[in-house]
C-alpha cells in the first residue's frame, strides 16, 4: 500500500497528532492496512510493524503509550509507557512529558484528542457509548486541569467514527438514554427500517461542549462508510469477515531541541 495516511485536526494545529485509519500498513487479507490492534488475529510482526509506521508517520522517534481499553470512564496519566502486558485498564490518558505519543486504538467508537497547547499538556479518550456515558470525557479533562490545563484552554476534536445513518441500535439502547437524560432524544432517529439510529460522534460532541470546552471540532467520518479508509467492527461483522482490525489515533509533545 501507499504511505499513511494521516487525518490532523484544524483545532490543534500543528501539534505532532493524527487520526490514521488503514492507509499504508503492511498487513494483509482481510486486515490490509495499517492495523495497529494485538486483539486481532494478524500477524504479529506485521502490528509491530503498523506501529512504527503510525509513531513515524506522526512524530519520529517517540514511543507510543496505550491502556487496556475496556469502555470505562477511567483517565491515566503517562509518564512513560506501560509494556503491553501491564497496561493499566482504563480508556483515557493525559501527559506532559514530551516523546510521548497517546494513542486511542478504534474500529467505530470515537477517539477524542485533547490539548492545551500553551500548558504543554495532552490527552487523548475512546469513546464508545459505554465510555461516553460513563464520562470518559470528563475524566479526561479533569486529569488535564490535575496537571495544570486550563478549561479555557484546551481544545478536543473527535475522530472518525461510526456515523448516525450507519449505527442501527433497538429500542432498549434507545431507552438506556433517555433514563439517562429525555433530552438524549435529540441523538436519536429512526432508520429505513424504523429502527432507531445512534448519532454517538454528536453525543460526545455534546458532552464536551456540556464540561466547558469551548473549541470542538467534529471531522465527520463515517468508519463503517469507508471500508477502504478506516477498520469497522460493525461493517466486518455485516460482510461476514472472521476478524476485524483497528485503527490508531494518536497525539503528543515534541522534544525540545536543546
Amino acid at each position: 500500500m501507499s504511505g499513511v495516511e494521516i487525518i490532523r485536526a484544524t483545532s490543534l494545529g500543528s501539534l505532532p497528532h493524527g487520526f490514521l485509519g488503514r492507509r499504508g500498513g503492511v498487513s494483509t487479507g482481510e486486515l490490509e492496512g495499517l492495523n495497529v490492534g494485538y486483539g486481532s488475529n494478524d500477524d504479529r510482526a506485521a502490528i509491530d510493524e503498523n506501529r512504527r509506521l503510525a509513531v513515524a508517520a506522526v512524530l519520529p522517534g517517540a514511543e507510543m503509550a496505550t491502556v487496556h481499553q475496556v469502555h470505562s470512564g477511567e483517565a491515566v496519566y503517562v509518564e512513560q509507557p506501560w509494556p503491553q502486558a501491564e497496561r493499566p485498564h482504563a480508556d483515557a490518558m493525559v501527559t506532559d512529558r514530551p516523546g510521548i505519543l497517546l494513542g486511542i486504538l478504534t474500529a467505530d467508537c470515537a477517539p477524542v484528542l485533547f490539548a492545551d497547547v500553551e500548558s504543554g499538556i495532552v490527552g487523548a479518550a475512546h469513546a464508545g457509548w459505554r465510555g461516553a456515558v460513563a464520562g470518559v470525557t470528563d475524566a479526561t479533562i479533569s486529569a488535564m486541569i490535575g496537571l495544570g490545563a486550563r478549561r479555557d484552554r484546551i481544545r478536543a476534536t473527535v475522530g472518525p467514527c461510526i456515523a448516525q445513518p450507519s449505527y442501527e441500535v433497538d429500542g432498549a439502547f434507545q431507552q438506556r438514554f433517555l433514563d439517562e437524560d429525555p433530552d438524549n432524544h435529540r441523538f436519536f432517529k429512526p432508520g429505513p427500517s424504523g429502527k432507531p439510529h445512534f448519532a454517538l460522534e454528536a453525543f460526545v460532541v455534546s458532552r464536551l461542549v456540556a464540561a466547558g470546552i469551548e473549541e470542538v471540532e467534529a471531522l465527520r467520518l463515517d468508519t463503517y462508510a469507508e471500508p477502504d479508509r478506516f477498520y469497522s467492527f460493525r461493517g466486518a461483522t455485516h460482510r461476514g469477515e472472521a476478524d476485524y482490525g483497528r485503527q490508531v489515533s494518536l497525539i503528543g509533545l515534541p522534544r525540545t531541541s536543546a
